[in-house]
């Protein structure tokens, strides 16, 4: 009974502190690559090896990935449901009521870090630093894509409270702001504390995400070469790479 009383106060504690929820948005209508969240990436499908290296963040409590009703989407839903991973279907353009909805499935979130389905090699450390200078700072929303960027392009994180989130869906009404989730934040400094995280070295010139064929052989290369004899690479591993380049599209 001790144990039992342990774990109501842990679950009570958690509540009372908030959590932190990921959410990822993912969809199969990619213009350039269609159907790429699903694509194999060493024997599974490439949204699966971001879920993979995203469970390895200490920060991180809770995550929703935010799909579409579009029938398009009716087999990456089945797939993560099929999983264990639960899931939000909303609206295909609006991802910003999206995102809303995909909140209010764990309306103890206290802070949102968005995510997007086409960065496979995303580091669960930068995350994890991310939402610590987030915190530490005070911050309404923080990033590590600032007007300079210094980490490679496919490891963009955003980190905001749920309640700036909230706001933002109220107030957006640009279709632009209501596509890219976080524009009506971002926008405006006026309204909200806004923070980043930069690196000493830049590594901007480094191209990490999937959006053209080219990409996805890259991610392949680099899970067939480090993920056998190290699930948990990390993104030093990745640079010192001698097949690490800009990439295409870049």
């Amino acid at each position: 009974m001790a144990a039992l009383g342990h774990c109501r106060d842990a679950r009570r504690a958690l509540v009372l502190a908030g959590v932190n929820l990921a959410i990822l948005q993912a969809r199969m209508t990619s213009t350039r690559l269609p159907g790429k969240v699903m694509a194999p990436v060493l024997g599974e499908p490439m949204i699966a090896r971001q879920l993979e290296r995203l469970g390895r963040s200490r920060r991180l409590d809770r995550m929703v990935v935010a799909t579409s009703t579009d029938p398009s989407d009716d087999v990456l839903a089945a797939y993560l449901e099929g999983v264990g991973q639960p899931v939000f279907r909303g609206s295909l353009n609006d991802v910003l009521d999206r995102f809303h909805g995909a909140m209010g499935m764990v309306p103890e979130a206290r802070t949102v870090v968005r995510l997007t389905a086409d960065c496979p090699l995303t580091d669960p450390q930068l995350i994890d630093a991310i939402i610590d200078h987030h915190d530490a700072t005070g911050a309404d929303y923080t990033s590590n894509t600032p007007a300079v960027r210094t980490y490679p392009h496919g490891l963009d994180a955003e980190v905001m409270r749920a309640a700036v989130l909230d706001r933002a869906w109220r107030e957006g009404r640009d279709p632009y702001e209501r596509e890219h989730v976080t524009p009506y934040i971002y926008r405006h400094p006026d309204l909200f504390r806004i923070e980043s995280l930069s690196q000493a070295r830049s590594l901007a010139h480094l191209r990490w995400t999937v959006d053209v064929p080219e990409d996805l052989e890259f991610v392949r290369d680099v899970y067939a070469r480090l993920y056998p004899t190290k699930p948990a690479f990390t993104s030093d591993d990745i640079v010192a790479l001698d097949r690490n380049s800009s990439g295409a599209g870049s």
